[in-house]
């Protein structure tokens, strides 16, 4: 009994460890902070690896997303780590359970807090990660690489990397004009006029055929009223000559031979 148990009470413990470990904790966490963390959610518990040589040492470092990069019991929050390739010595470079984030328009800052401290540089301050993520569409995470490691100060010293991924871009916002509403707003006026015009002529007037198109009297004769119209606007002559009455005037009639009535007269 006592066995079984202790079995629940480890296993508890165990998701509580878990939980700590796969979640990004922010400092003074605001609402606007946390929507840009939630962003990264397509990113979480992804690896990536960068190697970079510095004097003749070459490191591994690995980056987990809201996740530590060591599994089970070795685990301690680590979200990036430097691994020295020539004797494979351990560096916690960032923890999430220290999270910082901004954004711009186009690209996050990530930064993960209160790593291993520094042995000489920097006045022996914890370590930090600061990750650039920059927005590209064409992929989802890539190009993880080592930019530089800022230390010759005595203070505020950070590790920068950076990185492409479609988690920055802004998004994509899709604007009508005024002249796509107004033809959505016709197109839906005509199918409302056919459609409900089409029922009323078949259920209500009880037409068949062609009559079921609403107006159909009127479409058929537009052709011609449209014709009509613009034969109207724009002839530029009457389009018939008015046949003209001209009366016969005296210079129209040929002379008439002069005629003789001298015989009519008395002798």
């Amino acid at each position: 009994m006592f066995a079984r148990l202790f079995s629940v009470c480890l296993a508890a413990v165990s998701v509580v460890a878990a939980q700590i470990v796969d979640d990004c904790k922010l400092n003074k966490m605001s609402p606007s902070e946390q929507a840009v963390l939630d962003r990264l959610a397509p990113l979480k518990h992804k690896r990536f690896e960068a190697l970079s040589d510095d004097g003749g040492d070459s490191y591994t470092y690995t980056l987990v997303f809201c996740g530590g990069v060591f599994n089970g019991s070795k685990s301690s929050n680590e979200g990036l780590v430097q691994n020295k390739t020539k004797n494979q010595e351990i560096t916690v470079i960032g923890r999430i359970n220290d999270t910082h984030i901004i954004n711009g328009t186009d690209w996050i800052l990530l930064t993960y807090s209160s790593g291993d401290n520094y042995s000489t540089h920097c006045d022996k301050e914890p370590r930090k990660a600061m990750i650039m993520i920059s927005c590209n569409k064409k992929t989802l995470a890539d190009g993880f690489m080592v930019v530089a490691e800022h230390r010759d100060k005595t203070s505020d010293c950070f590790y920068l990397f950076e990185m492409d991924s479609s988690v920055a871009c802004p998004p994509e916002e899709s604007h009508l004009s005024v002249g796509s509403i107004l033809l959505i707003v016709f197109a839906v006026l005509i199918a409302v006029y056919i459609i409900g015009g089409f029922l009323y002529q078949r259920f209500v007037v009880g037409a068949k055929g062609m009559e079921q198109f609403p107006n159909i009297t009127l479409w058929r004769d537009l052709g011609n009223l449209v014709a009509d119209g613009c034969d109207f606007v724009c002839r530029s002559q009457p389009r018939s000559s008015e046949t003209a009455y001209r009366g016969v005037g005296d210079d129209q009639l040929g002379e008439e031979p002069e005629e003789r009535d001298d015989h009519l007269l008395p002798m």
